[in-house]
């Protein structure tokens, strides 16, 4: 076979929703369709425009922050950035990576945590509720101490609480899927996870997030542990991507 031509051509790898957005808003800024201090249309408005979820409209406008092409104003919305005052401060590639890694990671375990809970209050034993109390109230002391004090403490706490509501449901399945998030965070993330965990994961209103869960299981509420998993889970995942100063 004398022809060199490759038998097959190049693959190339599609853009995810998210990279799609933020190209499309940085085009119409490069071409002067949106200038600088023009308003961004409402989150609620370019997912109609885009036909994407608001949540992908969120994490492009996320990046976009991230690189400095647009500014936010709480409680007012976004706006195309001044070129000339735009900070320095650029999050590394890498950087942004891991993050996009854990919040995949976190919207995996929404619906594999959610249903392991509501398998877990309707089959628990006393003891294995006994246990996950127990463990709360350990992550409740870490929590207390503050990140500076007991950070890596508090972070394995939480894992070990949900490793034990996921045993509890007795559903081998569930436990190897958690399993191996768990040890991709370990293992692949962990320097990011805590630097997330001691900016946003800390206080009252997050601890609160658990005892729902918590209250579910001991009720034996399905619906309420299950609803309330989902929620815990979905609020990181978004409090994740709303931060501006992930690096």
């Amino acid at each position: 076979m004398t022809d060199t031509a490759p038998l097959f051509g190049r693959i190339d790898r599609p853009r995810r929703l998210p990279d799609e957005v933020a190209g499309s808003i940085t085009s119409a800024i490069e071409s002067g369709q949106l200038r600088p201090g023009d308003r961004l249309p409402t989150e609620a408005e370019l997912s109609r425009t885009f036909g994407v979820a608001r949540t992908v409209v969120r994490e492009a406008i996320s990046f976009l922050r991230y690189n400095g092409v647009v500014d936010s104003r709480r409680g007012v919305g976004a706006f195309v950035a001044d070129l000339g005052q735009r900070s320095a401060f650029r999050i590394s590639p890498a950087c942004f990576e891991k993050r996009k890694q854990i919040v995949q990671l976190l919207q995996l375990r929404t619906g594999v945590q959610a249903g392991a809970s509501a398998i877990a209050a309707q089959v628990r034993s006393d003891g294995e509720m006994a246990q996950i109390q127990e463990t709360f109230l350990a992550m409740k002391d870490a929590d207390r101490r503050g990140p500076d004090a007991a950070l890596e403490e508090r972070v394995d706490l939480e894992l070990l609480l949900y490793r034990r509501i996921t045993e509890a449901s007795g559903n081998a399945y569930y436990a190897e899927v958690v399993a191996m998030i768990e040890s991709n965070i370990q293992n692949n993330l962990r320097s990011a996870f805590l630097k997330n965990a001691a900016a946003s994961e800390f206080g009252a209103a997050i601890l609160a997030e658990h005892e729902a869960v918590l209250d579910g299981l001991a009720r034996q509420d399905a619906e309420a542990a299950r609803l309330a998993t989902r929620t815990r889970f979905e609020r990181a995942a978004e409090r994740l991507i709303a931060r501006e100063d992930f690096a």
